[in-house]
């Protein structure tokens, strides 16, 4: 089964009206990304990444054409840049989200999105029901030093294993 992470923008990431602009990044191969690699990541406006593959694609062609290097390897070569793109594309646009200031939610297992967003928004509807009634109380209660109580100890008073401060070993 597909892995989704959940990015959700900083500024929204715990409002609820705001659910339309999270965004579900499949982990995994991407076919469209190893076919045409510049055109996916202009799709997805990964811009630096864009310019980081035409950089190693044209360094790459060029260095190879200058050390003699026949057409069969220099095919072999972008054919595994290519295969490298499909690969890490979901990782890339993982990182250029977190650059521009968003925040990865949770990790969804599904078959397809829609079911990764039913899952996500179920389980975060569950936990946001659940801190809206929980209440917080604050410190815990104040200790008393009633020696008949076993929650009340004296500050010296060492719990475990451990010796008791002031005694020599």
């Amino acid at each position: 089964m597909p892995v989704y992470t959940v990015h959700a923008p900083k500024s929204a990431e715990t409002s609820p009206v705001a659910t339309d602009k999270f965004i579900f990044v499949r982990d995994g191969f991407h076919v469209w990304a190893f076919i045409a690699g510049p055109f996916w990541l202009l799709f997805h406006r990964l811009w630096l990444a864009l310019l980081g593959y035409l950089v190693l694609s044209f360094v790459g062609e060029i260095a190879l054409s200058l050390l003699g290097i026949a057409a069969g390897p220099r095919m072999l070569v972008m054919f595994v840049i290519a295969l490298l793109m499909g690969f890490e594309a979901s990782s890339l646009r993982r990182w250029s989200l977190s650059r521009g200031k968003w925040r990865q939610l949770d990790v969804v297992v599904a078959d397809n999105p829609e079911s990764a967003e039913r899952r996500f928004f179920d389980r975060w509807a569950n936990r946001r029901r659940q801190d809206s009634y929980s209440t917080d109380r604050g410190a815990p209660p104040p200790t008393r030093h009633v020696a008949a109580q076993p929650f009340s100890r004296r500050p010296e008073d060492v719990i475990g294993l451990f010796p008791q401060p002031g005694v020599t070993r």
